[in-house]
């Protein structure tokens, strides 16, 4: 059971300009510490404040015409414009207003102005979005042309119950309903918007508050809790979005995470400890043949000895094996909750665990979207190794490979922005002692 995040339709909402109260009252709930930041982020402020002002003019555009070519007052003169947003653009360096001018003039420096600076905002947004779609939402494109910013004013004041709270933005409007009801939502209305289609719902999916809760029940109840991950048969990306995705508060008497994990698998397993506030043990298990691996077995012995030597009392269970059923058997004393992936695990197993009150939810439904930094990191730990050799492979090749031995599944366009992102932008450089080096731009 999962529901759609809301930390990117809250972000959207801030920077065109809807008024905070309602941002907050119907984001906050849920998003608190992503308005949190955007409210101390200058960039985003800087196009929300634009935004606004783009608004308001198109809203009072005879109006203001009217004032400033007969009673010759300015934009910072006119109630119906935020004063105090346009000085603190101006103490930003942002110069809004100017002698002499008309309304028309002002739409199109606001356009200029958001043309300009949209791009510091790029960051804000996941790399898995089509960054051009977003930004096409705010600023209108040959805007410089006659007619285009005139045609976008009769589109938004014909249909302007359609745009998002009333505010401008540069779209096609339909009947949808909110638009920024949900990630899910917007994502799937932006690209359609452009001809496209958006289908990896993992991104925007997270579990149901029911799931988490009993999480925390489980691990509140515990007098002592680890978690085991069987490596092999679980996912790394898709753990570190349970965990991501976890109120912290929740997982704090959590001793440790235990990664028993075979050479054959992900190196992402070494990058995990860097992305958690759980101690991580990462414990390498040999193989005696190539062929059989051993890490059941290492696993099975490692949580014995954690529950009769070391007092541990409950475990986290984070494997499809059904072989762990014997385990979890053997030890009727000891809690236990199993984490399994959808296509790995059978009903056998879970039919075998509810009969017993044992309970389990799956690592696809949290949310995926969100665990770009530590995605980014393996990817670019990879590409490393590669880097003096650069010069003699094929760098498109070479994305494919990379994210073959991140053991990642991405979509052509994500492979694609990485590309563009950090092998187009290689650079060469030369140190001190005259050696030269390739590096990442950033």
């Amino acid at each position: 059971m999962t529901v759609d995040t809301k930390d990117l339709v809250a972000t959207i909402a801030y920077m065109i300009g809807v008024k905070k109260h309602i941002v907050e009252q119907c984001f906050d709930a849920e998003c608190h510490d992503t308005l949190q930041a955007l409210y101390k982020d200058q960039n985003a402020t800087t196009i929300r404040y634009l935004c606004k002002l783009r608004t308001s003019l198109m809203l009072k555009f005879k109006k203001t015409d009217d004032a400033m070519r007969y009673d010759l007052q300015n934009l910072d003169k006119l109630e119906w414009f935020d004063h105090d947003n346009i000085k603190q653009l101006e103490e930003w360096g942002i110069n809004v207003i100017q002698p002499n001018y008309r309304s028309e003039k002002y739409m199109i420096d606001i356009s200029k102005l958001l043309s300009e600076n949209i791009d510091k905002c790029s960051g804000l947004f996941y790399e898995w979005l089509n960054w051009a779609y977003i930004r096409d939402l705010f600023c209108v494109p040959k805007y410089t042309k006659k007619n285009v910013l005139k045609n976008e004013f009769e589109k938004y004041m014909a249909n302007i119950e359609k745009y998002p709270f009333q505010v401008y933005i540069h779209w096609n409007p339909t009947d949808s309903g909110s638009i920024l009801f949900t990630d899910g939502k917007f994502i799937d209305i932006l690209y359609r918007q452009h001809g496209d289609r958006f289908d990896d719902y993992s991104k925007y999916h997270d579990a149901h508050d029911e799931t988490k809760n009993n999480i925390y029940d489980f691990v509140e109840r515990s007098n002592r809790t680890v978690i085991a991950v069987d490596c092999e048969n679980s996912d790394v990306y898709k753990l570190y979005a349970v965990l991501k995705n976890l109120d912290q508060d929740g997982l704090a008497k959590i001793e440790k995470i235990y990664l028993f994990d075979d050479n054959h698998t992900t190196k992402a397993w070494n990058w995990l400890y860097n992305f958690t506030n759980i101690p991580v043990e990462h414990i390498e298990v040999e193989r005696v043949t190539n062929r059989k691996s051993l890490v059941d077995i290492k696993m099975t012995a490692g949580i014995c000895k954690n529950y009769y030597e070391d007092g541990i009392d409950s475990f986290i269970l984070v494997s499809s094996d059904s072989d762990y059923w014997g385990l979890i058997s053997s030890l009727p004393n000891a809690g236990f909750l199993v984490m399994y992936e959808y296509a790995k695990c059978g009903s056998a197993i879970k039919n075998a665990l509810s009969e017993h009150g044992i309970y389990y939810c799956s690592i696809d439904d949290f949310c995926s979207g969100n665990v770009e930094e530590f995605k980014r990191t393996v990817l670019l730990d990879i590409l490393g190794k590669y880097l003096p050799d650069i010069p003699y492979i094929n760098g498109k090749e070479l994305v494919q490979h990379i994210y073959t031995e991140a053991r990642l599944n991405a979509s052509d366009s994500e492979k694609e922005n990485f590309y563009n992102r950090y092998i187009k932008t290689l650079t060469l450089k030369c140190e001190a002692d005259g050696t030269f080096r390739i590096v990442l731009r950033n």
